[in-house]
């Protein structure tokens, strides 16, 4: 599930990548199929297939030389200079894709994570405790 998952986990048949690790959760816990993997992500410290999708792609954007801020573009102190240039774009093939996707992802982040992907160790740790936390919401 995790092979390559930052360039095919937005596509259609991610569904049922996410319905099939739901059914194997279901298989070894010994749930009925009505019955909710929401505590169960929680209690075996699984992330749910989006959750996973998504750390994967905040770890690949934690390169940061791959990417240029906004006070690299303009020079005008701004409220968001410190954050990604997320590039102008009409296709949706190229907002779907790691780059963009992964870009506007980043920004979403509270300021306080952001500024900790310079250590990735601790951004890494952060960020999967946050994502244990939110699947009690999201779900």
């Amino acid at each position: 599930m995790t092979y390559s998952v930052i360039f095919w986990g937005n596509s259609t048949y991610s569904i049922n990548i996410f319905k099939i690790q739901k059914k194997i959760m279901r298989i070894t816990t010994n749930l009925r199929d009505r019955d909710s993997c929401r505590n169960i992500h929680k209690t075996m410290e699984i992330l749910p297939f989006y959750s996973h999708y998504t750390f994967f792609l905040l770890m690949y954007i934690d390169n940061i030389y791959l990417f240029i801020t906004n006070k690299e573009i303009h020079y005008i102190n701004t409220s968001s200079n410190l954050k990604f240039h997320i590039p102008s774009s009409n296709l949706t093939k190229f907002q779907k894709g790691v780059y963009y996707s992964g870009i506007k992802l980043f920004s979403h982040l509270p300021s306080h994570i952001r500024s900790l992907s310079a250590d990735t160790k601790l951004f890494r740790t952060i960020l999967k405790k946050g994502f244990f936390i939110a699947i009690l919401f999201i779900l």
